[in-house]
């Protein structure tokens, strides 16, 4: 094969040009057959424009993580989740390391993903759940990169299907506590008013944190035929993005009663302002005080995880009583706002009386004598 006076043709044993030349690290190659060099040389200024032209198309399309990171806190639909100071505050953690990364090039084996897991585990010193939250961030906006966003061609931001990312799990990950009956007897006499009748309101209700200090009059129903009130809160503010159904027992509906008139839009408030948060100081000193006496009172060693018991909690324990008095599984997800599919605006007065009569069964249970709770060792 012999080459010709310009650089990529050369010309086989038989007289066949022959194209061959790498441009921007793409080759192009091409037979011609028994062409002239004119010919040959006009094909190869055609080819090498067209791979340019190619190159650089795919070159504006190729999107960045930082890209991906404006276009998600851009979206409509992420600025209204109640999450969306949370995923700012993550994807202000990812950015710095996978800014410049393309899309494509993200993975559990990027070099520029271990260089934050490391940075965050070894030199800011948090947590496998704490980055374990930052990975799921990540996972949402490559999803949406992949099935949803779209260059001006039409091409998806993520050509391939999105990375199945390792997600860690935290072996120290801090198990649930439900109370027994003496220790939330306990635990409430040394929270302040305030605190004490959140907590009572939570572990008759199954509520989370955000719920009980988000909990607005606006919210309450009047159901008529039962003799009592129902609180609905909207999906915005709810972690599963599910209207939320909250029924009142006679325990629950009691701290409701004394509430009343207390602040003129929250349920629960505190020196003239809605309370922000149930596990704050004032908490963290009731346990404090409460383990100290808990062997005196109690009659045998504090349990670590009492020692460091938490508002959520109180939901784990509004579920183990539940199950306790026979619940039935399906029952327990409505009370305790468990994803399931149902609109709960859309419950009947029959239905809504089903769930009072399972949630007043924790008020009855009050009475029985103490049911051991038996505790794993760590």
């Amino acid at each position: 094969m012999g080459r010709s006076r310009t650089a990529g043709i050369s010309t086989d044993a038989r007289g066949n040009k022959i194209i061959c030349k790498t441009v921007d690290g793409v080759q192009i190659y091409a037979r011609l057959g028994a062409v002239t060099q004119e010919h040959a040389e006009a094909e190869l200024a055609r080819l090498v424009e067209a791979t340019k032209e190619e190159i650089e198309r795919g070159r504006s399309t190729r999107r960045t993580f930082g890209q991906a990171c404006i276009r998600y806190l851009s979206d409509p639909a992420v600025q209204s989740k109640r999450s969306v100071d949370s995923d700012a505050y993550h994807v202000a953690l990812l950015e710095p390391h996978l800014g410049d990364v393309e899309l494509s090039q993200i993975h559990d084996d990027a070099p520029a993903l271990k260089a934050f897991k490391a940075h965050r585990l070894e030199e800011d010193k948090v947590s496998l759940t704490t980055v374990k939250r930052s990975l799921e961030v990540l996972r949402r906006i490559l999803r949406l990169a992949s099935m949803k966003w779209r260059n001006d061609d039409g091409t998806a931001w993520l050509a391939s299907a999105p990375p199945l990312l390792d997600m860690p799990k935290n072996p120290h990950a801090r198990k649930p506590y439900p109370l027994a009956w003496d220790e939330q007897r306990l635990l409430f006499s040394w929270l302040p008013k305030h605190l004490s009748e959140m907590a009572l309101f939570q572990v008759n209700t199954g509520t989370r944190e955000a719920e009980v200090c988000a909990l607005r009059w606006a919210w309450e129903q009047t159901v008529a035929e039962l003799g009592t009130s129902v609180f609905i809160v909207p999906a915005g503010m709810v972690k599963n993005a599910e209207d939320r159904l909250i029924v009142l027992n006679d325990t629950a509906k009691a701290v409701i009663e004394s509430r009343r008139k207390e602040h003129p839009t929250h349920v629960f408030a505190f020196r003239g302002g809605p309370v922000q948060r149930m596990n704050n100081t004032a908490w963290q000193r009731a346990r404090r005080e409460a383990a100290a006496v808990y062997e005196e009172q109690l009659g045998h060693p504090c349990p670590e995880l009492f020692a460091r018991v938490r508002d959520h909690d109180l939901k784990h324990t509004c579920g183990r009583r539940l199950r306790s008095a026979g619940v039935s599984l399906e029952t327990r997800k409505v009370l305790l706002g468990h994803k399931n599919g149902d609109i709960t605006t859309h419950y009947s007065v029959p239905e809504i009386a089903e769930l009072l009569n399972a949630v007043q069964k924790i008020c009855a249970a009050k009475g029985t004598p103490a049911i051991t709770l038996l505790r794993v060792a760590a």
